[in-house]
């Protein structure tokens, strides 16, 4: 790799593709000396090794007309290039700000797995794939985590190569994934070449498979018991009370049967016609969680500044309440449902296994996380001029002040120019960790009994599991082609398809289709949200089919057969 020759374009399409393959090759052992070594380079040298491979990979892929029959995937060179920026990529993070210490602790019970055989127990067949997340072997031969890694040395986004993701077919590179044949490479192996949609679309494959297979398994039970059991995770909630409903029902699946929180669900509100194909599951979600997050119902806090929700420390709901949320946030990405929920980033970093940290409170809390800064910067003496102690207060759901202190008689401790980075530390791991632990213990085993089996972790670092679950925030109408002048662009997009945030990927990704629905009339339009389609009666004018539109947004509510 110091051979600067190597970077040049005469060398591209024989000398390199050559030495990737060699590269590629090497023991895991020596791989991994390779990323120790590189992760001393520069920003700079780094970037260089990366544009290096990722040329060739380009350039591969441009110059073939890969699809369903000449994969990418079978391109050694393109397999041999990926692998080898695999190397530089742990290089990247070893070399980048490390935490590997602040690590949440593991469920002290383990997820209650499904009391139900396997299909392949039922059909007497060895299990072929083993429970539980996949680990990098390269990372494990590293022992480090890429979430360990708050800054690396260059983006990650550097390491995405966008001409790959165009061609790739992810039907297809999923099954190789799953399959892990030696002759089949899969890029999902090396998920940091993947964009986020590309990584969202192989998670939907799993996902749905998982539904299939468990659909499968009731099948063959209801014949060999001959009991009538439900293929589907089927939720009949009356609008007025969807979180009695919602969560006594999810509590009774989740201590008889967890495995049952994988099939697909299917949403019935009492009362209404609607058929679920996906748009009556995503209102559903969407009042799920307006209620929860609801401030008076006191499960969260609510920070007008940052706009943000917090675990509220002395809430009045048992720990059971706070698992059917985790449940919930799990079954809106298992179900490929984006929720309108305003966490800060640390939620989906502990979510990750990852414990909450001073530079967390920056968006978690800046206004703390600015009052600490100070602290740690000040260059008088801390003790005489602050004269503050280890112990600290915060306020209950009445106002009421409470005392805590972070080292044992703490309001005896005065801080001090030499223990004040203690202080901070020992106070970030009160807000962020010990003050809410029990909460979001309660939260995150929740959350892990739908996605336990998923490549969740695997796949996706914290910041896109936020855009998986939120979607994004940037509406880029002209991105999506709107030809509408529609002031209510969020009502809109609720109204057609079910939620008002665009998903992972933005606007562009989405599919609508605006069909015309009979003769001029003072009906209002329609719209499938299942399917993403709208229904315009053929209105006389412009002014008509404006005003109809714009009722129908805005009181739109509840469904019906048409």
């Amino acid at each position: 790799m110091e051979n600067s020759n190597l970077h040049s374009p005469e060398y591209l399409e024989i000398a390199l593709p050559q030495f990737c393959k060699a590269m590629s090759k090497l023991p895991l052992a020596a791989q991994a000396k390779l990323a120790r070594l590189w992760s001393h380079y520069s920003p700079e040298q780094i970037r260089r090794m990366v544009e290096t491979f990722q040329q060739l990979i380009t350039y591969k892929v441009i110059s073939n007309e890969f699809n369903s029959r000449n994969l990418v995937n079978d391109d050694d060179a393109v397999v041999a290039a990926t692998k080898c920026l695999k190397i530089i990529y742990y290089a990247n993070v070893l070399g980048g700000d490390l935490d590997v210490e602040h690590n949440e602790e593991e469920d002290e019970e383990p997820i209650p797995e499904s009391s139900e055989l396997t299909l392949q127990e039922l059909l007497g067949e060895e299990r072929r794939n083993k429970k539980g997340p996949r680990v990098d072997p390269l990372e494990m031969e590293l022992g480090i985590r890429t979430n360990d890694c708050r800054r690396p040395l260059i983006s990650f986004e550097e390491f995405v190569n966008e001409p790959l993701n165009e061609v790739l077919e992810m039907d297809k590179d999923y099954t190789f994934f799953k399959v892990e044949t030696e002759n089949k490479f899969s890029f999902m192996t090396c998920p940091f070449i993947l964009n986020a949609v590309t990584k969202n679309l192989g998670l939907y494959y799993d996902n749905r498979i998982r539904m299939y297979s468990e659909r499968r398994i009731t099948v063959l039970y209801s014949l060999v018991q001959g009991q009538q059991l439900n293929p589907y995770l089927r939720l009949k909630v009356r609008r007025d009370h969807i979180i009695d409903d919602a969560l006594v029902r999810l509590e009774m699946i989740a201590m008889e049967n967890p495995a049952d929180l994988k099939k697909q669900l299917y949403v019935e509100f009492e009362g209404e016609q609607g058929v679920d194909e996906g748009g009556v599951s995503k209102e559903f979600f969407q009042l799920v969680v307006e209620e929860i997050f609801n401030p008076d119902i006191g499960m969260f806090t609510y920070d007008e500044r940052t706009k943000l929700f917090w675990f509220n420390p002395s809430s009045f709901e048992n720990e059971g309440q706070y698992t059917l949320i985790g449940i919930v946030l799990g079954l809106a990405i298992y179900n490929n449902c984006i929720l309108d929920i305003h966490f800060p980033m640390v939620v989906y970093r502990k979510l990750m296994g990852k414990k909450g940290t001073f530079r967390d409170l920056a968006d978690a809390n800046p206004v703390l996380y600015q009052s600490l800064k100070e602290l740690l910067e000040y260059e008088g003496s801390v003790e005489e001029d602050m004269m503050i102690t280890f112990q600290i207060s915060q306020t209950d759901l009445f106002g009421n002040p409470l005392m805590y202190d972070l080292r044992e008689n703490g309001d005896k401790i005065p801080v001090t120019n030499e223990n004040r980075k203690e202080f901070v530390a020992q106070y970030a791991e009160y807000m962020l960790n010990k003050s809410v632990e029990k909460q979001f213990k309660a939260f995150r085993r929740g959350f892990h009994m739908v996605t336990n089996e998923s490549p969740l972790k695997y796949l996706f670092r914290p910041e896109e599991i936020e855009l998986l679950i939120c979607g994004s925030r940037n509406l880029d109408f002209l991105i999506h082609y709107m030809q509408t002048r529609c002031e209510q662009k969020r009502l809109f997009l609720q109204f057609t398809t079910g939620t008002d945030r665009a998903p992972v990927g933005g606007l562009g990704k989405l599919k609508m289709i605006i069909a015309k629905n009979g003769p001029d009339t003072d009906r209002l339009p329609t719209s499938h949200t299942c399917f993403n389609v709208l229904l315009l009666p053929e209105y006389s004018s412009k002014e008509k089919l404006r005003e109809r539109l714009l009722k129908a947004i805005t009181y739109a509510k509840g469904f019906g057969m048409l």
